[in-house]
């Protein structure tokens, strides 16, 4: 999954840093990011940007560091697009390298968008300004300090012996097949939102639910929890048309190929097809 990048380490833990000229620094438009493929992918370094740098380093922001390289985010300013760069979509950066610039490109766009929503004070409208000690906005007026937003979600594999439930998101860019998924609504449990989700949108009951593993989703700023459950009655599918454009069961031996090894989703489709689920 984006985030299994072994034998990587990502540091989390904050800290306030000033971009050196080896640090790696992420620009971002909309939901792409500055990189090169040249023998894989390549973020900018500090150095690249040299001839606008002395502007342009107290826009950019701390934001992690993978393995003993630091990561900057250039939140604004004019700046000059050094040679051979171009903008991505981060999580095609999958067929040019290996998972940790995923990884970064994505987490780095996150926090992007979550910066960039941070301007103002929801109470009382004063501008923040960016604490010194975590990761947080505050205001000086009345004092709110605000956090990076993280959703809870769960994805649900309901199978039937042999069979599992795939679906189709009506309306979205991605195509591809994927399972029941949904927000946890406040004061729900997980197991909650899974069996509500599972009715909603397809109509079926489901018992025997076990947990399989979380997923951090940098591109939706979410944390998934990914669950197996067997059908518990009728295999009467009733689609939510607002969310899917198509539920079907597949046998073990007939579920679509996906390469990609960025999800949780299809994690937990290759785990059943290869008889590897929790049960």
């Amino acid at each position: 999954m984006i985030q299994d990048i072994k034998p990587h380490i990502y540091h989390v833990e904050y800290e306030e840093k000033t971009a050196g000229k080896a640090d790696r620094v992420l620009i971002y438009d909309g939901m792409k990011v500055l990189a090169k493929t040249e023998n894989g992918v390549v973020f900018p370094r500090a150095r690249d940007l040299m001839k606008d740098w002395e502007q342009m380093k107290e826009h950019c922001q701390y934001l992690f560091q993978i393995d003993d390289e630091n990561y900057f985010l250039l939140e604004e300013g004019e700046y000059q697009i050094p040679a051979g760069f171009a903008f991505m979509e981060a999580r095609q950066l999958e067929a040019y390298d290996t998972m940790e610039k995923v990884f970064a490109g994505a987490l780095g766009g996150q926090l992007n968008r979550w910066y960039q929503a941070q301007k103002f004070c929801s109470k009382c409208g004063t501008a923040l300004k960016k604490n010194h000690v975590e990761r947080a906005m505050e205001c000086p007026e009345c004092g709110q300090m605000i956090y990076p937003v993280i959703s809870p979600s769960v994805i649900v594999a309901v199978v039937d012996g042999n069979r599992i439930l795939m679906t189709r998101y009506a309306g979205r860019a991605y195509k591809r097949y994927a399972l029941v998924a949904g927000y946890v609504e406040a004061g729900e449990s997980l197991e909650e939102t899974v069996c509500r989700e599972v009715m909603e949108e397809v109509g079926l009951r489901v018992k025997n639910i076990r947990y399989y593993k979380s997923q951090p989703w940098p591109f939706t700023s979410t944390l998934l929890a990914g669950f197996f459950a067997d059908l518990d009655g009728s295999d009467e599918i009733h689609l939510q048309e607002s969310e899917l454009s198509e539920a079907t069961w597949f046998e073990r031996e007939g579920i679509p190929v996906n390469n990609s090894k960025l999800s949780l989703t299809n994690e937990m489709i290759e785990a059943f097809r290869n008889g590897e689920e929790p049960v």
